[in-house]
């Protein structure tokens, strides 16, 4: 069996539909309580409107037409089966006499890529990111050993470009394409045998007369603590499919770091693209956000936005005006670049969390975005419910605690933050050893009714945002899921572990068993 769902289950031979039969009238919220047993989130209130607005909001995206779900009249039916919806597009019941996109979202959310995993590659070292192309076209993922391979989808997941960093010591921490996907921002982490944090970053760009254009940014560290961040750029878009740093391909450098800030080395957790492809945002181990004009060649901003390690930043909509951070410090913030400079401070704080945020996904309006954090839950924010201050301290804790080699203490499982501003909780998976990742499910093919995230205990959870369910468990990992990803399109989700394999799942899937796994050895290494 490879996931878990309310009433969905695979047959032997890997065939099947999980029927989501959830209460979508229902919406979670922050004072909600979980069984961790099964990880489901029950309702123990009325919804306030702002609930309510983003629970309809959600609904809108993927509701069938009027026509199609009413049972009686003034009453609709809340799933409408596969079957009336093809006989009512048969009938023209919706007078278009074609599916409406909302339409096509109902009937593809109802497919859940958890069938049997295949392996789409196998690595020796461990799994830390994995991303699709915005068209699903190409697959990136990001390994230990300081490879970072480019899969053609397209062409049966052939590896288009392996690309080789100069030491063997870096971890790949991020990747990011751009929406043109001329390019790819990685970010790597390096430590040397005394675990001293060396720091050097660098950009690849390739040549213009190469079509199709594939270029890449990666962002990593030098082997000396003293030297400045330095962005390099290297052209990759040779025929070769082996890119080895400074060999292979040439990496020239450009200064991502402040003019008075030269000296000094940090790390880059986060490192994400701007819509438009025109500039990138990363987020540091200095307490930082830099965002970097790629068109003008220089740094745009640069912004001391938290008391700890900033772990992940992203753009919160196309505009790029809108930036969400997340950090060790509990909090989540919002900046708004066109009044930052005047007053430097962030738009507003977002209040909830009891330990580090490890990740952050927009649902890219500018409005809702989730957060995945060390205390073992997922958040839904809006942004309309920030604070100008974040004064609020939960002033409970009395345990101590490290995510790195400890478990999550279990008195700590109950606590709450007395001034949580989320829209929504969600429990299940576990948040330890590494920044593990969560995201909404893509707007195409299920109108983002879903989030998904990895998990330390080497699994795949995917919740309904509205209800909070827990709808789908995917087990076949050995060793911790940081990352995960969703094909933009079509029912394929892969996963990538610390086991070092990337596994892909499917509907319907091949129906066949996935490949024995290859039992690896523990490799000691610091966590992030």
């Amino acid at each position: 069996m490879y996931f878990i769902s309310r009433e969905a289950s695979i047959n032997s031979m890997g065939y099947s539909m999980s029927r989501l039969n959830i209460d979508s009238e229902l919406l979670c919220d922050s004072d909600n309580t979980t069984s961790e047993a099964d990880g489901n989130l029950r309702p123990q209130k009325p919804l306030n409107s702002l609930d309510h607005e983003f629970a309809q909001a959600t609904k809108l995206k993927s509701a069938p037409h009027e026509h199609l779900s009413q049972v009686l009249p003034g009453k609709r039916e809340r799933n409408v089966s596969t079957v009336k919806m093809l006989a009512g597009r048969e009938g023209n019941y919706s007078g278009r006499g074609r599916f409406s996109t909302s339409d096509c979202r109902h009937v593809l959310s109802r497919y859940l890529p958890v069938n049997a995993p295949s392996v789409v590659d196998q690595m020796p070292t461990r799994a830390y990111v994995s991303q699709f192309s915005a068209d699903g076209s190409l697959f990136v993922a990001g390994f230990q050993g300081s490879n970072i391979r480019i899969y053609n989808v397209d062409k049966g997941w052939k590896v288009q470009k392996n690309i080789l960093a100069k030491s063997l010591r870096w971890t790949i921490t991020d990747t990011s394409l751009s929406a043109d996907q001329r390019y790819l921002v990685s970010s790597q982490l390096p430590y040397g045998p005394d675990s001293t944090l060396y720091g050097w970053r660098y950009l690849v760009n390739p040549s213009e007369e190469i079509a199709p254009v594939l270029s890449q940014v990666l962002v990593f560290l030098e082997v000396y603590a003293s030297m400045s961040p330095i962005v390099h750029i290297v052209n990759i878009g040779s025929a070769a499919t082996e890119s080895l740093a400074n060999i292979t391909d040439i990496h020239d450098g450009l200064d991502l770091s402040a003019d008075d800030d030269g000296g000094f080395s940090f790390g880059i957790f986060s490192v994400k693209f701007s819509t438009d492809g025109r500039e990138l945002v990363a987020g540091s181990s200095d307490e930082a956000i830099y965002v970097y004009d790629l068109e003008a060649n220089k740094l745009a901003l640069r912004i001391l936005a938290h008391t700890s390690d900033v772990n992940t930043v992203c753009f919160a909509d196309e505009s790029g005006h809108l930036i969400y951070s997340g950090s060790d410090d509990n909090l989540c913030k919002v900046w708004d670049r066109r009044c930052f400079k005047a007053n430097g401070k962030p738009a507003g704080n977002l209040m909830g969390h009891l330990e580090g945020i490890t990740f952050l996904d927009s649902r890219g309006d500018g409005r809702y975005f989730i957060s995945n954090s060390k205390d073992q839950t997922i958040k839904l924010w809006d942004i309309r419910k920030m604070s100008s201050n974040a004064n609020c301290n939960p002033g409970f804790r009395n345990y101590e605690w490290d995510y790195r080699w400890m478990e999550y203490p279990p008195q700590a499982r109950s606590l709450k933050h007395p001034c949580d501003q989320s829209l929504a909780t969600y429990k299940g998976h576990q948040v330890l050893r590494t920044l593990i990742r969560c995201y909404f499910s893509p707007v195409y093919s299920t109108g983002q009714k879903y989030i998904y995230t990895g998990s330390h205990d080497s699994c795949v959870y995917v919740y309904d945002v509205v209800s909070g369910a827990q709808v789908a468990r995917l087990e076949y990992h050995s060793s911790t899921v940081r990352d995960c990803s969703w094909h933009p399109q079509y029912p394929i989700l892969v996963s990538s572990s610390w086991d070092g394999d990337i596994a892909k799942w499917e509907f319907p899937g091949t129906g066949e068993a996935p490949a024995p796994l290859i039992k690896k050895k523990n490799r000691r290494s610091h966590y992030y």
